[in-house]
């Protein structure tokens, strides 16, 4: 099984990264490969709304957007990992996202969605933020979840942990790590 990870952290070893690291501990031990991506050092440029990809379902911009790209499509499994910032997955992550434009067009407007594979595909997402109010997930999590449903996701699980803000702060969360490694594990059984 394939698994494709995108972590949208800028901040190196932060909280994001910490429960990325435990989720694919989860996923190895199951025997699988994971292939992470950290946007933040990756040369991906911004959707242009060109409608470059109106017709054939393929973004026309040439950048390391074209590996994450190739993961999607042979990948049977997704994790994103965000902080949020401002109520939103942060513009890294975000750049990502809209660059599947072409998958939007290649899906709804060609009727070409990406196959769902043997094992099906489903998605995990994991967000951090320093609010105490559950209401900063909410835009983060109709992001993620427009992004899984392009991709043809369609099943995904969400955990997030809100006063989660100083650097390494996770760590002191009292089920944090337990409940991403977990994740981490039912993200790869084949119990869709």
């Amino acid at each position: 099984m394939e698994i494709t990870a995108i972590l949208g952290s800028p901040r190196i070893e932060g909280n994001s990264e910490i429960l990325l690291k435990e989720t694919v501990r989860a996923v190895e031990e199951k025997g699988h490969r994971v292939k992470i991506f950290r946007p933040s050092i990756m040369n991906i440029s911004p959707c242009t709304n060109c409608d470059g990809c109106l017709k054939t379902g393929i973004c026309v911009i040439r950048d390391d957007m074209d590996i994450i790209s190739k993961a999607i499509r042979t990948s049977d499994r997704f994790i994103l990992a965000s902080p949020i910032f401002f109520f939103g997955l942060t513009a890294q992550i975000k750049t990502v996202i809209d660059r599947c434009q072409s998958f939007w067009c290649e899906k709804y407007l060609l009727k070409k969605p990406v196959p769902e594979g043997p094992d099906g595909r489903k998605g995990l997402l994991l967000m951090t933020g320093g609010m105490n109010k559950e209401i900063e997930f909410t835009c983060g999590e109709a992001t993620a979840k427009a992004f899984f449903r392009t991709i043809n996701v369609q099943k995904h699980e969400t955990l997030f942990y809100p006063k989660i803000d100083a650097k390494g702060a996770i760590k002191n969360h009292p089920t944090a790590l337990k409940d991403v490694y977990e994740a981490g594990k039912r993200l790869v059984s084949k119990n869709i």
